[in-house]
């Protein structure tokens, strides 16, 4: 298995009209001394993104119309598999995820498949209050339980996977709201993929507006249960991860 500091890395970014961030987080990725490939997925956005993301040094990808971070996601995926990369990892286009921990979080794969950037693991100082952490604690206690292995923050976007996890989001990686990071995550691991997670620090987003309100928040509870409810209830991946290599 290759170390972290030997792996051919593909950082995916998700973007749906991100022209005001997504070219400085292309320059933070790229300006990272492991010589990281950027690929930004614009989300059918009707901005600069794709330009500003091309300007930056990015490799662009344009879907045609949003189809949401899971859509987006399984776009990269598909094109990180086909172009033979060793790992991938998400970062936000906003510029909450620092890519000076991308190193951290990409080296957790030396022993697992999937690795996360942990908001909650005694590291920054990211708070999430009301519903939305209530959710957050309920998720990552069921979660933990399923994984045997302690995780604070299942719902992190910032997470790295080796081909192992590449093979099996492709078999199953959801586009539903919070399909994305709980569904997925459960299903790969009930599909015999190994998860660890790295303590990280979460940035202000550098741009727009946070989405997050009380009656949000309340709904994202509600949501946030439902899609455990259906990740448990989904069927085990039918790709033999253990043959996808590492």
């Amino acid at each position: 298995m290759p170390t972290a500091l030997h792996r051919r890395v593909l950082v995916i970014i998700p973007a749906w009209n991100e022209e005001a961030t997504v070219g400085t987080t292309v320059s933070e990725v790229l300006a990272q001394p492991e010589g990281l490939d950027v690929l930004v997925v614009d989300d059918g956005s009707a901005d600069a993104t794709a330009r500003e993301a091309s300007r930056a040094g990015a490799e662009v990808l344009r879907l045609p119309f949003n189809m949401g971070v899971g859509g987006a996601m399984r776009a990269g995926f598909k094109f990180a598999q086909r172009h033979g990369y060793d790992a991938v990892i998400q970062v936000d286009a906003d510029g909450q995820h620092n890519a000076d921990d991308i190193k951290s979080v990409i080296a957790g794969l030396d022993h697992a498949d999937i690795s996360i950037g942990a908001r909650f693991a005694e590291r920054g100082n990211y708070r999430a209050t009301g519903p939305r952490r209530w959710a957050m604690v309920f998720l990552a206690f069921v979660v933990s339980r399923i994984a045997k292995v302690k995780l604070t923050d299942v719902t992190s976007g910032f997470r790295a996977g080796n081909r192992r996890a590449v093979a099996q989001y492709l078999d199953h990686y959801p586009a539903e709201y919070l399909g994305d990071t709980l569904d997925s995550l459960v299903v790969a691991i009930r599909s015999g993929c190994k998860v660890v997670q790295v303590p990280v620090e979460m940035r202000p987003r550098q741009g727009g507006q946070p989405s997050h309100n009380p009656w949000k928040s309340a709904v994202y509870l509600l949501r946030a249960v439902l899609a455990l409810v259906f990740a448990l209830t989904r069927k085990r991946s039918t790709v033999n991860i253990g043959q996808a290599g590492a």
